[in-house]
């Protein structure tokens, strides 16, 4: 126990360790991305197309001059695409020091998380890739699978998307 300045015992070691997650939606499955990586939430805006990339890499928008990929977070994972609605947002976060926008059907809440809540996340075999997953926790009956964004884009599609970031800055300057 330890003092604070008003004389009261406050308890050294309760405090718990928590991460907040940004809540997002795809269809009925609920994900968790690290607060700390959301840079912002921006409504559903249409992007340039980029050549030859990976049919979950949309395009590229232009965020306060700055070039950003936007990935759809529904393509990545296998599910079918949607239509885009009044609730689709593309959540910026920032993977691997870049920034990226990543397409959500939508964001519910922000949720404090514990350490000791997080649940590894079992193995599903070779044929399910979870390497883009941190683990996972229940809230009340709900499920909640925690995203490692910077795990989001395979090494070899952050290679090409940043080979072809030049040109698409080439075509917002001239545009």
């Amino acid at each position: 126990m330890s003092q604070s300045l008003f004389g009261a015992q406050a308890p050294a070691a309760d405090i718990a360790v928590t991460t907040q997650y940004l809540i997002v939606g795809l269809g009925r499955e609920e994900y968790g991305m690290d607060i700390l990586a959301v840079r912002e939430i921006r409504g559903w805006t249409p992007v340039t197309r980029i050549p030859q990339a990976p049919s979950y890499v949309l395009g590229v928008l232009n965020l306060r001059g700055a070039i950003v990929p936007v990935l759809d977070l529904r393509l990545r994972f296998g599910l079918p695409r949607e239509e885009y609605t009044a609730t689709t947002v593309t959540v910026i976060v920032t993977v691997a020091g870049r920034l990226f926008g990543v397409v959500v059907d939508g964001v519910s809440d922000v949720m404090d998380v514990a350490a000791d809540a997080v649940r590894p996340v079992p193995d599903m075999g070779t044929t399910v890739d979870t390497e883009y997953l941190k683990g996972l926790t229940s809230v009340a009956e709900r499920m909640v699978l925690l995203l490692d964004v910077d795990k989001l884009l395979q090494p070899q599609d952050a290679q090409m998307l940043e080979a072809a970031l030049p040109a698409a800055n080439d075509v917002k300057a001239v545009a």
